[in-house]
């Protein structure tokens, strides 16, 4: 398993990007959390095509830590069903990687 990943979450709206993000670097779930506006999402939704308007919230943590934070931004998000999504981070360089595991305690 990789020690870090990157946890993708899309939100409707730029004050739940801006609660959940802050949620999860005030609570130790994330070291960073980037918002980046302007997403267009496509998919089936209940038999039916849907696109939204959303926000992608880019999450920096730890593999450790996934189920945690899954577990957090489910209670939170307004989706019944949020997308929370983890890429393994393959490489990092050395000096973000001590910056990562200093910012989450580890």
């Amino acid at each position: 398993m990789t020690e870090f990943l990157e946890v993708r979450i899309a939100v409707p709206t730029p004050d739940e990007a801006d609660h959940i993000a802050r949620l999860l670097v005030e609570e130790g779930l994330a070291a960073c959390v980037q918002v980046v506006p302007g997403v267009t999402s496509v998919y089936r939704w209940r038999g039916e095509l849907e696109r939204s308007s959303e926000l992608l919230l880019l999450a920096k943590t730890m593999a450790g830590r996934f189920d945690r934070l899954a577990a957090r931004v489910s209670e939170v998000h307004s989706y019944k069903t949020p997308e929370v999504v983890a890429v393994p981070v393959e490489a990092v360089s050395d000096a973000y990687a001590e910056w990562l595991r200093e910012s989450l305690g580890s």
